[in-house]
């Protein structure tokens, strides 16, 4: 990749959570689940425990939709994506999340199909 080449890409590992599925206005689906991630080794906290970020996804594309829905909670999958920052009007004005818009996603380990 050349030095000014503009590169949007996330590969993550972490455990399924929180996994949701909605219809928006558009008329389009959405599946979005939180990935849990641990840190690196050397961002341990004072106790030596293992921090983690929850890192918000989204799935647009009806294969990674699928392959979310038919996993359990706790499934360790590698998802990748690029990140995207959505925004919407609120109640309260505008809003704005980013997360990571998976591409692909696979199961590593654990996690049986639960559909």
């Amino acid at each position: 990749m050349a030095k000014n080449d503009p590169h949007n890409a996330v590969t993550l590992v972490g455990r399924l959570a929180k996994v949701t599925e909605r219809d928006l206005p558009s008329g389009d689906m959405l599946v979005a689940f939180r990935l849990i991630v641990d840190r690196p080794p050397r961002s341990r906290g004072p106790s030596g425990r293992v921090r983690v970020d929850a890192i918000e996804c989204s799935a647009y594309v009806a294969s990674v939709r699928h392959r979310v829905l038919g996993l359990e909670e706790g499934a360790t999958v590698e998802v990748s994506g690029s990140l995207r920052r959505r925004f919407w009007r609120s109640g309260t004005g505008p809003m704005s999340v980013i997360e990571v818009e998976a591409i692909s996603l696979r199961r590593i380990a654990g996690g049986a199909v639960s559909r």
